[in-house]
């Protein structure tokens, strides 16, 4: 794995934590949770992808498709965790 792969996967990760962020709303800590969640799920998934040998959107060394579906499962699962996701239904 390089380096540039590594900080590519980074911010990939980043982003998608971010723009869920940017469609459910929240406050810094839930951004914060998203993202490590995502950060999480992006290398696990990418590890995964690595040890079955699926090559589904490869980008270089980095598997992205599986990276992706990783990231995106432990956010929804993160978001689902969340001990403070109905706030905003308490404040009607």
């Amino acid at each position: 794995m390089t380096i540039p792969a590594v900080l590519f996967g980074v911010l990939i990760s980043t982003l998608y934590g971010a723009a869920f962020h940017l469609w459910r709303g929240g406050n810094l800590s839930k951004l914060s949770l998203y993202i490590i969640a995502s950060w999480i799920g992006f290398w696990i998934g990418h590890g995964m992808g690595g040890w079955m040998d699926v090559s589904f959107l490869d980008l270089g060394p980095l598997h992205l498709g599986t990276a992706t579906m990783g990231s995106l499962l432990f956010i929804w699962m993160a978001s689902l965790l969340d001990p403070h996701r109905d706030e905003k239904n308490l404040d009607r």
